[in-house]
C-alpha cells in the first residue's frame, strides 16, 4: 500500500525558524518539501521518531568556500557535518570563474594565499572543463551534492579575465574595462549566480605575497559590477553583493558602500569581527547598518560567533616554533621522524634555546603573546577561554618557559602523538570574551556567517560555527548572557537564506523545502579537530565533526545519520534567488 508520505518526522520539538517558541509537532514530507506540521494521521514511507529531540531547519551558511571542492567532491565536508543543508561559495572575491587557461595557475596562487589551500590540491582537483563562468555553473549543474550549493561571482577571477595582468597589477579599470565586467556580471546573474563577491582587504594576497587585484577598485568599477548586476532579468536585477573590507576609514567606505547600493538597489552584506586595531569600531557599523536600513536599504553584516583564529601544531601550516633555525632542520622531514627528533633531550633543549627569526613569532608579537595563546584539549574546544588557561598562565603556574608548555602540549596534549594543537584567536577576542558578540547578534541587520567552510585547511577550522551557535549559544556559555534556541536557529536558517534571496527554505512550514535536522540537543557537542589526508594529491586538511545530530534531512532524503553519511545525494545547483512558496508570498 502506497504512504501518504515519503518522511515523516515524529513527536519532535520543533523549532520552525520564525523565533517563534518551540512546539511538539509531526513534520511530513513528500516530494522534497514539507505538507504538514502538526498531528499527523497519515504514514510515512520513512518515518523517524524524533520524541526528546529537537527538530529544527537546515542550517544555510553563506559564507564558503567550496568553489574547487564543489568541481570533484560530492559532500560539502565539514559544513555538512554540523547541520548546514545550503552552501554559498565564491565569497571574498576569490574563485576560479572565468577563467582564461593562461590564467588557471593564478587564481590557484590566488587560492592558496588567501585561503590556505594548497597549490597541488588545486592544481589536481580542478578540472577547468569551463572558461566562462555561465559554463561553471553548467559543471556544477551535471554535479550531486550532500547539499545545495549557491555561487557567487568572485570579482578577483573577474577582474583579471577582462584586465590581465593590469587587474592583477591593482590598476584602475578603464570605462571599457567596466562596461565589460558589467556585461559578465549581466551574464552570471541571468546564469545562476546568486551573487557577486569582493576583497577590500591587505589579508588577503597571493601565495606569492601580492595584494588580491581587488584590493583597491574603485567605486566607478564596483558601481559598474553592480549596475550590470541591476540590468539582468530585464531590468529586475538579481545578485546580492558580498564585500570584505579592512574599514580602514570606516565613514568613507561605508557610504562608498551605500552609495553602491542607493544607485544599483542590490542587497548588500560585509564582514563584521571586532579587531584589536579598533576593539570599538563595530558599534559604529551597527549604527550605520541601522540608519540605511532606516534609509530603505538592505546592508547586512555577516558576524563570526566565536573568535576568528588559527590553530597551531606539528601536523599543520604553523606552529610557534616554525621560523627557528633549530626547528627548520627537521621541519622536511615525515612526521613522525619529526616528532622523534622533537622528543630528543639534547635536540629539545637546542631547540628552547634558539630564537625565531621573524618579529611575528608567538611570545614577541603582542597580537601573538603567550597570553593570547591556549592549548586545546581533547574533549569540547573551548572557544571562549579565560586568560588563566593561557599558555602564559600555565607556564608560569609550572614555573617554566612557556615554550616549554607550547612544546609538551604540541607532543603530549590533544590526542597526544605529536597532534596536539594550540588556539590563537585573532579577531573577536579584543576582551578576552564575547559580549561583544551577543551584542552584535541582537543586532536586526547581523546575520551569522564567516565560517570559511572548505578552506584554510591548515590553520583554521571554523565550518562548525553553526554547531557552536547551538552549543556555545543557546546551552553552554558560562562568561555572560545566551541566546534562545528558538533566536539561534532563526538566526542560522530563515535570516541568513532570506539575506542572499533564498526564500524557499528556513522554515518548517507547508510549502517549505524539505530541509531538516534532528538533534540530540542534550548530546549536541563539538569535538576537537583532527588533520585528513583526504584531498586530491593526498592533500591535508583540518576537519572537526560533532555529536548529537540524529538525522540531517536534504529535499525530504536522510543525508546523515548520527554523523555518518547515507548514500544520498539530493543536493543542487542552485541557479540564483528563490521565490517563497506560493502560498507565504500570498499573505
Amino acid at each position: 500500500m502506497e504512504k501518504a508520505y515519503d518522511l515523516v518526522v515524529r513527536g519532535g520539538q520543533v523549532v520552525d525558524g520564525t523565533g517563534a517558541a518551540a512546539f511538539e509537532a509531526d513534520v511530513a514530507v513528500k516530494d522534497g518539501v514539507i505538507v504538514a506540521v502538526g498531528r499527523v494521521a497519515g504514514s510515512g514511507a520513512e518515518e523517524i521518531d524524533a520524541r526528546g529531540q529537537v527538530v529544527t531547519p537546515g542550517f544555510v551558511d553563506i559564507h564558503t568556500h567550496y568553489d574547487g571542492q564543489a568541481t570533484w567532491d560530492q559532500r560539502m565536508q565539514p559544513s555538512s557535518w554540523h547541520g548546514v543543508t545550503t552552501v554559498v561559495m565564491g565569497n571574498c572575491g576569490v574563485g576560479f570563474a572565468p577563467c582564461r587557461p593562461a590564467d588557471h595557475d593564478r587564481l590557484i596562487q590566488l587560492m592558496e594565499g588567501v585561503e590556505d589551500i594548497p597549490f597541488p590540491v588545486l592544481s589536481e582537483g580542478l578540472p577547468w572543463n569551463w572558461e566562462s563562468y555561465p559554463d561553471y555553473l553548467d559543471g556544477l549543474a551535471q554535479r550531486r551534492f550532500d547539499v545545495d550549493v549557491c555561487s557567487q561571482l568572485p570579482h578577483a577571477a573577474l577582474r583579471v579575465f577582462v584586465m590581465g595582468e593590469r587587474g592583477v597589477n591593482r590598476e584602475p579599470a578603464t570605462e571599457a574595462d567596466i562596461h565589460a565586467m558589467a556585461a559578465i556580471a549581466k551574464r552570471a546573474m541571468e546564469a545562476g549566480a546568486i551573487g557577486f563577491g569582493t576583497s577590500r582587504t591587505l589579508n588577503h594576497r597571493s601565495s606569492d605575497g601580492s595584494p588580491i587585484a581587488t584590493l583597491t577598485a574603485g567605486e566607478d568599477e564596483l558601481t559598474g559590477i553592480a549596475l550590470g548586476m541591476a540590468a539582468a532579468n530585464n531590468g529586475a536585477g538579481r545578485g546580492v553583493l558580498q564585500v570584505v573590507s579592512d574599514f580602514v576609514d570606516p565613514e568613507a567606505e561605508f557610504d562608498m558602500l551605500q552609495r553602491i547600493v542607493a544607485r544599483s538597489g542590490r542587497p548588500l552584506s560585509f564582514s563584521l569581527l571586532q579587531s584589536p586595531r579598533d576593539p570599538e569600531q563595530w558599534r559604529y557599523m551597527l549604527d550605520r547598518m541601522s540608519a540605511a536600513k532606516a534609509a530603505g536599504l538592505q546592508m547586512r553584516a555577516q558576524v563570526a560567533t566565536r573568535p576568528v583564529g588559527v590553530l597551531f601544531g606539528f601536523e599543520l601550516t604553523a606552529n610557534p616554533f616554525s621560523t627557528y633555525p633549530t626547528f627548520r632542520e627537521i621541519a622536511k622531514l615525515p612526521f613522525a621522524e619529526r616528532i622523534a627528533r622533537l622528543r630528543d633531550p639534547a635536540f629539545r633543549a637546542r631547540l628552547l634555546a634558539d630564537e625565531p627569526d621573524s618579529a611575528r613569532a608567538p611570545g614577541l608579537s603582542p597580537a601573538r603573546a603567550w597570553e593570547r595563546i591556549f592549548p586545546m584539549g581533547l574533549e569540547s574546544p573551548d572557544y571562549e577561554p579565560t586568560p588563566e588557561t593561557s599558555v602564559a598562565a600555565l607556564a608560569a603556574a609550572r614555573g617554566v618557559d612557556p615554550r616549554e608548555v607550547a612544546l609538551d602540549h604540541m607532543l603530549d596534549g590533544g590526542a597526544g602523538g605529536g597532534r596536539g594543537m594550540l588556539y590563537l584567536p585573532l579577531l573577536n577576542y579584543a576582551g578576552a570574551d564575547l559580549d561583544h558578540v551577543l551584542t552584535m547578534l541582537q543586532h536586526d541587520c547581523v546575520v551569522p556567517g564567516l565560517s570559511d567552510g572548505g578552506a584554510h585547511v591548515g590553520m583554521i577550522c571554523d565550518g562548525s560555527f553553526p554547531t557552536t551557535n547551538l552549543v556555545h549559544w543557546t546551552r553552554d556559555r558560562t562568561r555572560g548572557p545566551k541566546r534562545t534556541l528558538e533566536q539561534m536557529v532563526k538566526a542560522q536558517c530563515r535570516d541568513t537564506a532570506e539575506t542572499v534571496g533564498l526564500h524557499d527554505r528556513g522554515m518548517i512550514a507547508p510549502g517549505y523545502r524539505a530541509d531538516l535536522n534532528v538533534i540530540d540537543y542534550p548530546r549536541l557537542k563539538l569535538k576537537t579537530p583532527s588533520v585528513a589526508y583526504d584531498l586530491p594529491a593526498g592533500g591535508r586538511r583540518l576537519v572537526q565533526r560533532a555529536q548529537g545530530y540524529t538525522a540531517t534531512i536534504v529535499a525530504g532524503q536522510v543525508t546523515y545519520r548520527d554523523g555518518e553519511p547515507t548514500d544520498a545525494l539530493p543536493g543542487r545547483l542552485l541557479r540564483g534567488a528563490q521565490p517563497a512558496p506560493a502560498a507565504m508570498a500570498a499573505e
